[in-house]
């Protein structure tokens, strides 16, 4: 699900910025003040709202959890109110990643808050992660490995300055090995063991890779972490840091307690009690497999990646043009004519996009990238390239994008070519079939225009839009000195009639 934002760019920056994080155990919500060019926090609010613990046998969530977590969304909404939509992100995690029914409890989301909602992959995840946490640590130049222990999923990254250079979304979370391994907050050494010996499998598959790339420092960045750090503190086995030794000597009076409500002695919080041993346990196992043998924490998180990632998309400095200027090179695609296509595609939205309702920011960036895109699966195979090509990108970890992005970019160029069958739309939840099918017209159409591959500019055509049905007047003479153009068109006519769309062309 796509919602709406403005199509048009902001003359001036917004003053005010927020995201809003729904994890699979807390919600957290950051408002900040963008003050030239440089973040600071205004306001911050958390609730622990356990979206994780909330999926039935079936991994759908139950209408309980979704009240507990519309309540809690509310509360923020207040204080989003009269911020322009360029200026707020809200994601979801692993918990709405796994969900069955996500794609209903987001809908409602979008209603409470009155912005759009995008769950996002662990990768992207674990990209904003180290944006946020890069972002409030010193500028050195050494490699870094962070951790974030979320409620569902754990992510591990290595990057230099701001620039991360291994992600990685672990499917493990404080709140998937409570439920676990601690269901009844009783902390016995079997359970701890196992727990522990549980992550350290799910990291074999980074372990070696991870400890050949190397880091000079590490830093953990989630409540979790923050929580045994501060129990490190209280029982003065630590200064504050984490390391190996006060990780084993911890993980001994865990055990030696035996009840997580013992652990209000030792300052850690009512709410984090049940969910601090499955913690323990991931981090211990990081500690193990990748041989840390120190660790710091940041306050920095993906809430704060969000609002660095604002200020890049205002600032023009798009972590997403790069994915996709990286995917041109990386699959080898005709870039003049993908911009060819691009022009030809946008001249044509810009007569339409009123008439079709498709003047949004994200109904723009989606045509022009499906357009600099639409050939990308030739580098497999040309026979059948254009559903080559909508596999890659549905199905790649693309910095930058949400996984409902994802596939409408995917859908635009599965859809730029030949048949315009219902098999197009597979997936595609039926609000959204409306848009994508005009998007995918105005793709069809440039890619058409452009199919000489001549780099010629558009021509000076005139669209008019009418719910499933497109009017095209082409200068007088034009077609008739491209008749293998006039016969592309009148074969789209009949591919387009297969969907109930009607093409009427003029001009000759």
């Amino acid at each position: 699900m796509t919602a709406a934002s403005p199509a048009e760019k902001p003359e001036t920056s917004p003053d005010m910025l927020a995201a809003i994080d729904m994890g699979s155990n807390s919600f957290h919500m950051v408002v900040a003040r963008l003050v030239h060019g440089e973040i600071r926090t205004v306001e911050k609010m958390g609730e622990k709202v356990q979206l994780g613990a909330g999926l039935d046998q079936y991994n759908r969530l139950t209408e309980e959890t979704q009240q507990r977590a519309l309540e809690c969304l509310s509360r923020f909404a207040q204080r989003l109110q009269g911020m322009p939509r360029e200026a707020v992100q809200i994601v979801g995690t692993n918990a709405l990643r796994v969900a069955r029914n996500a794609h209903d409890f987001i809908a409602r989301a979008e209603e409470v808050l009155g912005y759009p909602v995008e769950i996002i992959a662990g990768r992207e995840e674990a990209r904003l992660i180290y944006l946020g946490v890069s972002h409030t640590l010193s500028d050195d130049s050494g490699r870094r490995l962070v951790i974030d222990i979320g409620g569902g999923s754990t992510e591990f990254i290595i990057g230099q300055r701001f620039e991360p250079q291994e992600l990685e979304s672990l499917h493990m979370g404080c709140v998937s090995f409570r439920n676990r391994y601690f269901p009844d907050g009783k902390i016995t050494r079997r359970q701890m063991d196992k727990a522990i010996t549980h992550a350290e499998q799910e990291l074999l598959n980074i372990r070696q890779h991870y400890r050949s790339v190397g880091w000079q420092s590490a830093v953990g960045s989630s409540g979790s972490i923050k929580a045994i750090a501060n129990v490190l503190a209280t029982l003065k086995i630590t200064d504050g840091s984490i390391n190996r030794d006060g990780m084993e000597e911890l993980r001994k009076r865990l055990v030696s307690m035996g009840k997580v409500e013992k652990l209000a002695e030792l300052g850690v919080r009512e709410d984090r009690q049940s969910i601090f041993p499955a913690g323990f346990a991931i981090l211990m196992a990081a500690f193990r497999s990748l041989d840390i043998q120190t660790m710091t924490f940041a306050d920095g998180a993906l809430r704060e990646g969000l609002l660095y990632d604002i200020v890049g998309r205002i600032q023009h400095e798009d972590v997403r043009e790069r994915t996709i200027a990286a995917l041109q090179e990386r699959y080898h695609v005709d870039q003049a004519h993908g911009a060819a296509v691009e022009k030809t595609a946008i001249a044509a939205w810009e007569q339409v996009a009123g008439q079709w309702g498709l003047r949004t920011a994200a109904d723009e960036d989606v045509l022009r990238w499906a357009c600099r895109l639409h050939e990308i699966g030739l580098t497999i195979s040309h026979s059948q390239y254009h559903k080559h090509g909508a596999y890659l990108l549905r199905y790649s970890d693309l910095p930058g994008f949400s996984q409902p992005f994802q596939k409408d970019l995917a859908t635009l160029v599965r859809g730029h070519r030949r048949k315009f069958s219902a098999a197009v739309f597979e997936g595609i939840e039926p609000e959204d079939k409306p848009r994508l099918t005009y998007l995918c017209v105005l793709v069809r159409l440039a890619v058409l225009i452009q199919h000489p591959r001549n780099l010629e500019e558009p021509p000076a055509f005139t669209l008019h839009g009418h719910d499933n049905r497109l009017v095209i007047e082409f200068p007088e003479g034009w077609l008739d000195n491209r008749p293998l153009t006039l016969a592309d068109l009148e074969n789209e006519r009949d591919y387009l009639a297969r969907q109930d769309f009607t093409l009427e062309i003029s001009g000759r």
